[in-house]
């Protein structure tokens, strides 16, 4: 069996028990995971998401952040553009 073929075989419950068992770092049965048994678990969680999850929400999604304008070092926040004298304290 390939690897294509192994993702195509995991079920809804399978795969809850893979993230489970990467979260907690052991096999329900209590058993820890290999680190090899990590990188491929997680390999699988990946590949899984990617077919059957949206991408906002796959393991590991992270928002794209909301454009702003670009900064501009001479204007205050309330864009009023006179200049502010600096207050020093002692």
């Amino acid at each position: 069996m390939d690897f294509q073929q192994l993702i195509d075989s995991i079920t809804p419950d399978i795969y809850e028990s893979l993230k489970l068992a990467v979260e907690r770092g052991k096999w329900p049965d209590g058993r820890k995971l290999t680190a090899a048994q990590r990188e491929h678990s997680m390999q699988a969680i990946i590949a899984y998401d990617l077919r059957h999850t949206p991408e906002d929400q796959r393991v590991g999604y992270i928002p794209p952040k909301k454009k702003t304008e670009p900064c501009d070092t001479n204007k205050r926040p309330d864009h009023s553009d006179d200049p502010q004298p600096l207050k020093w304290q002692s």
